[in-house]
């Protein structure tokens, strides 16, 4: 069992966090995960867990725990299921690490007091404070028959490395083991009647009321009496006894790996090392303080954490002092524990943590890796601050205000004013003893009544919700007859570089000459000048006007004596347009099952006064046309990092290109991490890259295969005693990925069997080799040819097999249990040579089909 504690949000938020589809993968496509030799640390400041892979020493997923600073968790672990107490809540939550999803959920009394032990397919919660040790099916979290019940106060409840559950009874001054039942078929169905945990083992190993702190051992339990300052183990039913002379309390770690057992005593800054009933070494741990967590025993080693340094030290056998492992270097809790033939040291409130291999070989981990399921998105810049809040005034003055003369009558246009944080509600006009109010969005205005040969200046100022901004004056005017006549018609154009030309013909000036032309755009109930040419046409910028919304124009005509004409016929309608802009939300991601393919997808583009008519997607100097918002872009190379740029199209043509990046499924990559045999197969254990693909595994060796798991196989049928070299291959949409591992299977050996009879010749038949036919004799070749002898072997010798072959029939008879055969067997004697089956047993049953046919 895991002993260290985690922090958790509530289980909704944890299974939100697991869910999360990191770098185009989710959590299923993730599902070919290496379980062997890893483990989860928790880490505090990120709130989050990260699985080590023992054997590489990197994080391959991490998982964000929202919520999880302020909470701690007891956290239990197999390779296929991880158990989740929250302290805070009670909520026990168990997660298949195949799919990392949460499959039950149950609730405890929250805090401390009640834990969660799980061994295999066996999951328990502990009350200590109750005294109930309660079986739960892992698969479900209801309970497996009903609980095993203590007195109050118990302590322990973690397993042995033979699936036994032991707990402590301080009140009784015994220790007790509990084995699971077996689970029922179907996860949350009843067992059958009857069905319940048990204990199994009681022993006494205290006196009543002493304080007791327990470790778990690869086959029992040690229990150190606090009290009376003794630890007692318990091993295949033998209780041992050492007594320990201390000052203060010493502590065990939750589990103990290997024969001796480490007391830590942090008052003392000592360990004592017992063995059986011995204490068969001390030594000092360096430095001050009394905060050192529980040694560990691992690999021949003792390592103890210096919780207020962050340093951890590894002592040998002899209790030396042989390495100094920096840890976190700074004061805070360090977890240590010995999982799938690995010590992993965790300091939570740390981005590193280390792993210690069988050789004592120390690596470190980044704990916040980003490469892996579940790590940080690439760092984004700050988005630049706020604008600053304008302060909110009265409205600045018009811009560009002017005047032109007509007959009896002024035309006044201006240009907006600075709304000053306030939206401007109205303009007011004042001149000639005239006020006129229009509109926010009316920018032009014809006084009439006024008298030729007077001359006028006109202001004109904004208001808001702040009052009356200040006023600007237009140049002096003075109306007359002689008035320019209006051009006699007007065109517009709205051209795809977002202008819009407008065209007139020139006007009569009747008498006077026309030096310039004053063009004035109306909208839906909005007019406003647009600018003034001294020719006969005007481009009115991009951007001035507003795409997408429709506009007419008219003109007047200005003389040389500042006298304007009537506005002209209004314009046709048109609708100012230009290239869409870049296409927002653009995201590409793997596409998992097919080689060389990213998916695209975007939010549709502003069209900018114009239908977007389709999208270019170019990746990889390929560029493809489509009309949705989506693509598929395949035919690009494997494993390969491509930028996509997507640009819309309307009757502008192409606009702003949005780009991103994505990366097409690569081939996966294996990696051995182990390899067993026994007579006829080869077992190995990997871990598999899937590129982001979806892989599928086999392995083959010696024309053999066997495919399913992408975490081991095991290859049958195999010749025993045979250098094997087993090719692990896993392929996806892109491909193969291949390892290879040199693992021999086991020889075969058979015991030459010749026992006495019971009388005369019989009671020394099988002392020696005599002249003519005897019992365990070896041949050169498959028959009993005194001349092809090759020679004989005592009753019990042990001889190495390769095969089997057929020759001469022959009877052991008495002498061994009545065998009799045409088989014989190829052994290593003198060379390659024969004995009859019916001479030699074959160890693990006698089973000849093991050997191949010579």
């Amino acid at each position: 069992m895991r002993g260290g504690l985690v922090t958790i949000g509530t289980v909704a938020a944890l299974l939100a966090a697991m869910g999360l589809t990191v770098l185009g993968l989710g959590a299923a496509d993730n599902a070919v995960a290496n379980y062997d030799a890893s483990s989860w640390l928790w880490s505090t400041s990120r709130s989050e867990l990260a699985r080590v892979n023992g054997v590489t020493a990197r994080v391959d997923t991490r998982m964000e725990v929202p919520g999880g600073r302020r909470h701690q968790m007891q956290v239990a672990q197999t390779d296929r299921l991880l158990i989740l107490r929250d302290l805070n809540t009670g909520q026990v939550s168990s997660l298949d690490l195949a799919t990392l999803q949460i499959t039950a959920t149950t609730p405890t009394a929250p805090g401390l007091g009640v834990s969660v032990a799980l061994h295999e397919d066996a999951a328990f919660v502990v009350d200590a404070v109750q005294g109930i040790v309660r079986q739960l099916d892992p698969r479900s979290l209801t309970p497996v028959g009903e609980p095993v019940r203590y007195p109050p106060g118990i302590t322990g409840g973690a397993f042995d490395g033979a699936g036994k559950l032991w707990v402590a009874v301080p009140s009784e001054g015994t220790v007790s083991a509990v084995t699971a039942a077996e689970l029922p078929a179907t996860p949350g169905a009843a067992p059958p009647a009857g069905l319940s945990p048990k204990r199994v083992e009681t022993y006494e190993v205290a006196e009543p009321a002493h304080e007791l702190v327990v470790s778990t051992l690869d086959e029992g339990v040690a229990v150190l009496d606090r009290t009376s300052t003794s630890l007692v183990t318990v091993r295949a039913g033998r209780t041992l006894r050492a007594d320990l002379t201390t000052t203060a309390p010493g502590s065990l770690p939750t589990r103990t790996s290997g024969p001796q057992v480490p007391v830590t005593v942090a008052g003392e800054r000592k360990v004592h090392v017992v063995r059986d009933s011995d204490e068969v070494q001390r030594f000092t741990v360096p430095g001050a303080g009394e905060r050192l967590s529980p040694a560990v025993a691992w690999a021949g080693r003792f390592y103890c954490a210096d919780e207020n340094t962050g340093t951890v030290y590894s002592f040998d056998a002899n209790g030396q002092l042989v390495d100094t492992i920096k840890g976190s270097g700074r004061p805070g809790p360090m977890e240590l524990e010995v999982r799938e033939n690995h010590l992993f040291i965790n300091p939570p409130n740390s981005s590193t943590a280390q792993v210690v291999d069988d050789r004592n070989q120390v690596r470190e981990v980044n704990k916040y890796a980003n490469d892996v399921l579940g790590g940080d998105p690439p760092p984004v810049a700050p988005p630049p601050p706020p604008p600053k809040k304008p302060k909110v005034g009265k409205p600045g003055a018009p811009r560009a205000v002017t005047a032109a003369a007509g007959n009896a009558s002024a035309r006044v246009s201006w240009q907006a004013a600075a709304s000053n944080g306030a939206e401007i509600t109205r303009y007011v006009v004042e001149g000639a003893g005239q006020r006129h109010e229009v509109g926010a969005n009316q920018r032009a205005l014809e006084i009439t009544g006024l008298t030729n040969g007077e001359t006028y200046t006109f202001a004109v100022h904004a208001v808001n919700a702040k009052g009356d901004g200040p006023a600007r004056k237009s140049n002096p005017v003075t109306p007359t007859a002689a008035v320019p006549d209006p051009p006699a018609s007007v065109t517009a154009e709205a051209r795809p570089d977002g202008t819009v030309l407008v065209k007139w013909p020139a006007a009569n000036g009747q008498g006077n000459t026309v030096t310039k032309y004053a063009v004035t755009a109306s909208s839906a109930g909005a007019t406003a000048p647009t600018g003034e040419s001294p020719k006969t046409e005007l481009v009115i910028p991009a951007g001035q006007l507003e795409y997408g919304t429709q506009y007419a124009f008219t003109v007047i005509a200005v003389s040389d004596k500042g006298a304007g004409s009537k506005a002209s016929p209004v314009s046709n309608t048109v609708v100012p347009f230009t290239v869409p802009k870049e296409p927002t939300e653009l995201r590409a991601s793997t596409v998992a099952d097919q080689p060389g393919t990213i998916a695209v997808q975007w939010a549709p583009a502003v069209d900018n006064g114009r239908p977007v008519t389709k999208y270019l997607v170019e990746a990889a100097g390929k560029t493809t046309e489509v009309t949705d918002v989506r693509a598929t872009i395949g035919g690009l190379g494997d494993g390969q990092n491509v930028t996509v740029k997507v640009k819309a199209v309307n009757e502008a043509g192409p606009g702003a290109v949005a780009s991103t990046t994505a990366r097409t499924v690569a081939a996966p990559r294996v990696t051995v991490t182990g390899s067993s045999a026994d007579a006829t197969s080869v077992t190995v254990t990997f871990t598999v890259d899937a590129g982001g693909g979806r892989a599928t595994c086999s392995a083959a060796t010696g024309g053999k295969t066997a495919s399913g798991s992408c975490s081991s196989l095991r290859v049958t049928g195999l010749t025993p005693g045979t250098a094997y070299t087993v090719t692990v291959t896993a392929t996806n949409a892109a491909g193969a990925g291949t390892a290879t591992r040199a693992q021999s299977t086991d020889p075969v050996y058979g015991v030459a069997t010749c026992k006495n009879g019971p009388s005369g010749d019989q009671r020394t038949y099988c002392n020696s080799d005599v002249a003519g036919r005897n019992g365990n004799e070896i041949f050169e070749i498959t028959q009993q040819v005194d001349s092809r002898q090759a020679g004989w072997v005592p009753d019990g010798t042990r001889l190495r097999t390769y095969c089997k072959k057929q020759g001469e029939n022959v009877d052991a008879w008495i002498y061994n249990n009545q065998k009799q055969s045409t088989w014989w067997v190829q052994v290593d004697y003198k060379g390659k040579t024969y004995i009859p089956w019916a001479w030699l047993n074959l160890e693990g049953g006698d089973n000849l089909n093991l050997l191949p046919t010579c």
